[in-house]
């Protein structure tokens, strides 16, 4: 993420505003789900949605001011999703759960000075300009934090940029495009969403395990990496083409000869970035290495959860290799791992055992720290967020994360659909990692590669 402007981004900003429900809404606690309560998610994550001008507004329409449609939707968003106009409270027993007091949202309106065009939409977008469009939220380390936050940036070119921070221990990305989506609904014009919020967060409440927890790896078999610990992080964001994809995965079909199925994008771009980050930070060889892939089960269930329920609803599909394996076996038989594993939440029973997991973690406040051994995969790409989602100015032309403090940052990494800003790039992926800076160029080096890689090569 390293787009060199020629002139630094400034933003004259207003005096913060607090956005309350436009109705009463209820005064009540309300608890959490097992899964909302692990500690890993209790982080604040911002999102910035670009929007370009829109010089198409029906004659006689005035061009409306964004931050005011977006403040006056929030009033009537907030009326359903009252929660998120509360408190983030801890309990006596160390759970979390949510005190709806209709305090609500923190709101940021600022005017950049320069169009939109000269940050290339944000595509390429460095960090530290990036953080400067999302609303840096103060009471993030207190008891009390709000679970919504948003700020709203007008450039001179008439587009906007909305950085929304939604609290991941409210929300997983399906839930966060839930609520983004009711939120564009109330702007255009509708009267209620189309997709009415369920809070029902006692459907994912596990039981403490009786027998000893067991993780997939451990702190004496785990691979480890010279980079450690961090001196610097770098964030990049990796655009792949369509075409890229598709050689990478002929020629894995190739290469195994005893597959049924196709290879999916996920699949395959996973098994990818899992050896090539291997590589870049370059795990111990006998050491053990986890891909973890964030597996929805809001339709897994038995009964499934409703269309509404917009909480954490997810569990980990693993698997484990010794580094020195990630690098001997052909790829195609790593991304036949993935497939496999990734069937394992279609077992009602993983699910619960899963989530049983998760609340002795809790109960032991037992917290993943990042190391470099794993990687944690989340896929945005079906969450519809730049075909769907309009506020009266079209949709979104690009989406871009800020980096979350989540496992020490370098573990995480996310999928996303290409911008809208280059119609070429449909049918392609965004890879957005972060690294220790020293262990950065290998993996471009192995991006670049797969860019240049022919279908009819030999083993991968």
């Amino acid at each position: 993420m390293a787009n060199q402007n020629k002139t630094p981004l400034s933003l004259d900003m207003k005096e913060v505003v607090i956005i309350k429900p436009s109705k009463p809404t209820p005064c009540e606690i309300l608890s959490l789900s097992t899964i909302d309560n692990d500690l890993n998610l209790n982080i604040l994550c911002q999102t910035i949605y670009v929007y370009q001008a829109n010089h198409d507004f029906p004659n006689g329409k005035v061009e409306l001011d964004p931050a005011y449609v977006i403040k006056e939707a929030l009033s009537k968003a907030l009326v359903y999703y009252y929660p998120l106009a509360g408190k983030i409270i801890t309990f006596d027993d160390g759970k979390l759960g949510i005190n709806c007091n209709a305090d609500g949202v923190p709101f940021l309106e600022a005017t950049a000075n320069c169009e939109l065009s000269s940050l290339h939409y944000l595509e390429g977008i460095d960090v530290p300009t990036a953080q400067k469009l999302v609303f840096d939220n103060p009471s993030q380390e207190e008891t009390s934090p709000h679970p919504l936050v948003f700020k709203v940036t007008k450039f001179l070119c008439g587009g906007f940029t909305i950085g929304m921070g939604l609290s991941h221990t409210v929300c997983d990305g399906f839930g966060a495009s839930q609520v983004y989506r009711a939120l564009a609904e109330l702007a255009s014009g509708k009267s209620e969403p189309s997709v009415k919020p369920v809070w029902e967060r006692e459907r994912l409440v596990g039981k403490v395990l009786k027998e000893p927890l067991q993780f997939p790896i451990d702190k004496t078999s785990m691979a480890i990496s010279p980079f450690w610990p961090i001196t610097e992080i770098s964030h990049e964001c990796f655009n792949l083409s369509g075409e890229s994809i598709q050689r990478l995965k002929m020629k894995l079909m190739k290469e195994s000869d005893s597959v049924k199925e196709s290879f999916t994008t996920l699949e395959t771009l996973g098994a990818y970035v899992w050896r090539s980050r291997a590589r870049a930070l370059k795990l111990s060889t006998e050491g053990k290495t986890l891909f973890c892939l964030a597996v929805g089960v809001r339709h897994l269930l038995d009964p499934p959860l409703p269309d509404g329920y917009y909480g954490n609803a997810f569990v980990a599909s693993n698997v484990v290799l010794t580094v020195k394996e990630l690098n001997a076996k052909p790829l195609s038989e790593v991304v036949k791992l993935i497939k496999e594993n990734k069937k394992l939440p279609c077992n009602t029973e993983y699910v619960k055992y899963s989530i049983n997991m998760l609340e002795t973690m809790r109960k032991e406040n037992f917290r993943v720290e990042g190391t470099g051994a794993s990687m944690v995969l989340t896929d945005w790409r079906q969450l519809g967020l730049l075909e769907e989602v309009d506020f009266g100015w079209k949709a979104s032309v690009n989406i871009v994360p800020v980096p979350w403090n989540m496992f020490g940052y370098v573990d995480l990494c996310l999928f996303l659909p290409p911008s809208k800003l280059d119609p070429s790039r449909k049918g392609g992926v965004r890879i957005f990692v972060s690294l220790p800076k020293a262990s950065m160029p290998k993996f471009k080096e192995e991006m670049e590669a797969l860019k240049l890689m022919r279908g009819d090569e030999g083993s991968t």
